[in-house]
């Protein structure tokens, strides 16, 4: 393709230091902080959260299937374009990858955490350290701030300090300090968004309610949960009226895969069209599909049906991702996925989801 390949969503790896190094000191005792577990390697451990984070499964791209595992890890043997930026250009390299996204990883998991004023101050912390980061090549690391939204003021605030750092957009928890996204006490930080021009993201993994294991079926039918949260933000800012009363303002929906999105938008449109009524549902000025299709972008690294459904979907609002260097990653084998799962798109459509939408979307040069 002549056009330079993005990542729409990739993801660091926390180092040690991240948070203990720089967390408001009355939060340093409690602060999110590497341990050795003898039993399962090298682990994440915070404050109020149910789960650790091992580290062998947020760092195992490359690893064939039989390999992964949730014990063994030893930080200094995973890739270590987790936390070093020049390795990390090396990493891209490798996949044929000229600018990747940038989510956290430990950061996920404190999205879900009770802890309003804690969530703050560990993602403060860890905003400071990814600025550091992307310093070092902001054309080819373009960093996703985060913000614990206690309340619409503080999200504002947090948008505006995240902008100034030099990061490129920010990423949202699932569920936030005060109502719910839906309320018009949001309507100011969607706005501050689009006059900001600072995209939003909602990442799998980041509702308190997310990737229930041990559901029906066991923990391999409880893989198959965790897009729904982000299904249901999604259309939560859809029937909520969000998109309607903000034209202007785009949404990402982060590894959530894509190919689920033409039933669910026609399904959304049977509900409102038949059930609005009598379960009391607001007046749109449009079907929910089209605010959907034109309000949502969509990332994914392996969904071969969303290619199959493209005339579905909006092919302007697809983005792929490797996903580097989680267990679900294509690296290093990403181009033969893109030839793969791309072969019925057109030379277009391929640069339009390899390249023109996210580097429109983050106003990219790259």
């Amino acid at each position: 393709m002549a056009k330079p390949i993005i990542s729409a969503d990739s993801h660091v790896v926390e180092p040690p230091g991240t948070y203990v190094d720089r967390i408001d000191k009355k939060f340093l005792d409690r602060a999110p902080r590497m341990v050795h577990d003898e039993q399962r390697g090298d682990i994440f451990v915070i404050d109020g959260s149910p789960r650790n984070i091992p580290l062998s499964l947020i760092s195992a791209a490359g690893k064939k299937p039989e390999e992964l595992s949730a014990k063994g890890a030893v930080f200094e043997k995973l890739h270590r374009g987790g936390w070093e930026p020049q390795a990390r250009l090396r990493d891209q390299d490798a996949d044929g990858v000229s600018a990747e996204v940038i989510y956290p990883s430990v950061g996920m998991e404190l999205c879900g955490n009770p802890d309003m004023d804690y969530k703050k101050a560990c993602m403060d912390a860890y905003n400071l350290w990814l600025a550091e980061f992307c310093a070092e090549a902001p054309q080819r690391l373009i960093g996703q701030g985060q913000t614990a939204m206690r309340t619409p003021d503080d999200g504002i605030e947090d948008m505006r300090k995240i902008k100034e750092m030099g990061l490129r957009g920010v990423m949202l928890p699932g569920l936030p300090g005060v109502e719910d996204y839906d309320s018009p006490i949001y309507g100011e930080f969607w706005e501050a968004s689009v006059q900001l021009e600072m995209p939003l993201s909602f990442h799998i993994l980041t509702a308190s309610e997310d990737l229930k294991l041990h559901s029906r079926g066991g923990k391999l039918n409880g893989f198959m949960n965790i897009i729904r949260s982000n299904q249901d933000v999604m259309g939560m800012l859809v029937f909520g009226g969000v998109f309607m009363r903000h034209p202007k303002l785009r949404i990402v929906c982060v590894e959530a895969d894509a190919g689920w999105v033409p039933h669910f938008s026609y399904r959304m449109d049977h509900a409102y069209k038949r059930h609005r009524h009598w379960m009391k549902g607001d007046e749109l000025e449009k079907l929910p599909s089209e605010y959907f299709h034109e309000h949502i972008y969509l990332t994914f690294q392996d969904d071969f049906t969303a290619f199959q459904l493209k005339d579905l979907l909006n092919v302007e609002r697809l983005m792929w991702a490797n996903d580097f260097p989680h267990s679900d990653s294509t690296w290093p084998n990403s181009q033969e996925v893109i030839r793969t799962h791309m072969a019925n798109l057109s030379e277009g459509e391929k640069e339009r989801v390899l390249h023109d939408n996210v580097a429109e979307l983050y106003q990219l040069a790259v």
